[in-house]
Parts: structure tokens; sequence; C-alpha cells
């Protein structure tokens, strides 16, 4: 069902060059907080995998006497502080988004305030991170970098299908009925997959990839929580697996039978790379692959229990 929106506001001085309506660079901004923050995931794994965690021994300058990289500090120190210039980029995007959107921030509030949340995560996460090099990577606190930024891919999400009207008060997609059960079920596949990244910044803590040599391990069993890991990525795949019954019982068409194709394939591709690096030796190219899968999991599990909860019911 269509929501009518109001007419634009029309607006005088400065902020008449900024759109009054959900415009095509809106659209793009979001889509670029998504993109950028699921890279970010990439690039922080980038730092961990590739030893580079103290490239920048120092927070907030990369050491006591540069803000930047310097070239004695080598290939390590371009990967710790590429992964830093990253969250400038992305502090601008969400600045951005938040300039764009001032004509709408009272009418498409929704919109604002997701841009402030984004805006507002990226120097938290930059502390965390700051923290991180000072606690010489406690397994803790790098744990907490990887969840933050689990939550800000949530967040973008989001923003996303808020902008292009595919949930939200303001939506535009005529969304298909779906079974009762659609709903909890797709809320509970996306509360498993957060438990599941959850454990699985557990068992990367006691895991070998921790970021420096030197590093210290949470000092858990890593076989045990692999496969207490495991359990809520068995209850995905079955919620995920129910989601296609439904789509192809009732012939569903519309954003949420290709979301929950995207979140099968998702579901999928993750499980195999989990399995292939359980069974190699956690290899460093399958684990960067699995953080990547983590935060495509999010996204897919977040757009599918989005449109699942604006979607009218049978």
């Amino acid at each position: 069902m269509s929501t009518v929106s109001r007419p634009p506001r029309i607006v005088s001085g400065i902020t008449s060059r900024l759109p009054v309506t959900v415009d095509k660079t809106v659209k793009r901004l979001a889509v670029l907080s998504l993109i950028g923050q699921t890279v970010l995931v990439v690039t922080g794994g980038a730092v961990r995998l590739t030893a580079s965690g103290l490239g920048c021994p120092t927070w907030p300058r990369c050491t006591d006497a540069s803000l930047v990289n310097t070239p004695e500090m080598g290939i390590h120190g371009i990967i710790e502080f590429g992964n830093r210039l990253l969250t400038f980029a992305l502090a601008a995007v969400a600045v951005l988004m938040l300039v764009y959107l001032w004509n709408l921030r009272k009418e498409r509030r929704d919109l604002f305030l997701l841009a402030l949340g984004l805006l507002a995560s990226i120097p938290a996460q930059a502390v965390i991170g700051g923290i991180t090099v000072l606690t010489q990577l406690n397994p803790w606190v790098v744990g907490l970098h990887f969840l933050v930024s689990m939550a800000l891919v949530v967040l973008a999400t989001l923003l996303v299908n808020r902008a292009y009207g595919r949930t939200g008060k303001f939506r535009t997609f005529a969304l298909a009925a779906l079974p009762g059960a659609a709903r909890p079920v797709m809320t509970a596949v996306a509360l498993f997959s957060a438990i599941a990244v959850c454990l699985g910044v557990v068992v990367t803590g006691a895991g070998p990839h921790a970021g420096d040599a030197d590093a210290p391990r949470n000092n858990l069993d890593w076989d045990l929580f692999s496969h207490i890991h495991a359990v809520p990525a068995y209850l995905i795949t079955a919620g995920a697996l129910f989601g296609l019954f439904l789509v192809l019982r009732g012939r569903i068409a519309g954003p949420f039978r290709s979301a929950v194709f995207l979140l099968l394939g998702v579901t999928a591709l993750q499980a195999a790379i989990g399995f292939t690096q359980y069974y190699n030796g956690v290899p460093v190219l399958l684990v960067g692959a699995h953080m990547l899968g983590a935060a495509l999991l999010m996204s897919a599990a977040t757009n599918t229990a989005d449109l699942a909860r604006y979607s009218p019911v049978k």
C-alpha cells in the first residue's frame, strides 16, 4: 500500500539549492553509505589479517611525531592508516547526507535520524579504534570495534530501504501480503544473525589472527566456541529456507521474494566459507571472506526482516 507524501515545501536562501524531495542524490548517498560501511569491515579485516593492527602504534597520531604513516613503517603503516582514512571518507558521506536532507529534516525525520546516527557513530568508532591501539589490540576491544561496524551496516541498510521507499511510513512500493508467520520468523533470523556475529567475535578473539604477533588472545576454547557459533548459523539457515518455502508456496513476488533469495544465497555462501576455513586451519583469505560475509549477512537479514515488518498480513 502506497503512502501519499506531503507536497514539497517552498524554501529560500542557501537551502533553496538543496532538494525538497528524496531525489537521486539522496538515494545514491544512502547506497554509498552502505557500500562504505561494508568496505570498512573488509579493510578492518585486512588490518588484522596482515598483522597491521599496530601499523600506527599510537592514536590519534600515527606515530608520536607524525599524523600520517611514514615510509619507515612499511606496508603495515599504509594498511592501518588507510583504514583510518576510510573513516573520514564515511564521515564526509554522512555529513553530505545530512546536508542534502536539511530541507526534509522534519518531513523525513526517519531519514535524517538514520543519517545522524551514522555520523554520530563514526567518531565513536574512531575512539574505540584508538582504545584498541592503546590497549595493544585487546581482543574484547577489537571485537567491540567490529560489532559497531556491524551495527552501522544495519543502520545503512535501513537508510537505503527508507530512501528508496521500500519500507517505512513513506513507502512507495506495494508490498505483497505475507503469511502471519513470515514477520516473526524473519525477525528471528535477524536476531540470530546478530547472535552469530557476536559469537564469531569470541571465536576470532580465541583464534590465531590477532592483528599483531604479540597481541593477547581471550584464552577461550577456540574449537568449543566454533561449534557454539555454528548453532545460530543453523537457525538462520532454517529461517531462510522457511522464507523460501513461503515465497514459493504463496507465489509471492516483489521485494520480499528478492530479499529471501538474497538472504538464502548469502547464508549458503557464509556457511560454505565457515566450514571450509574451520577444516583448513582458518587461512587468512577465507577469514577475510567470512568477515565480508558477516556484513552481507547482517544487511540481508535486516533487509528481509524490515520488508516483512511493513508487508501486509494475509
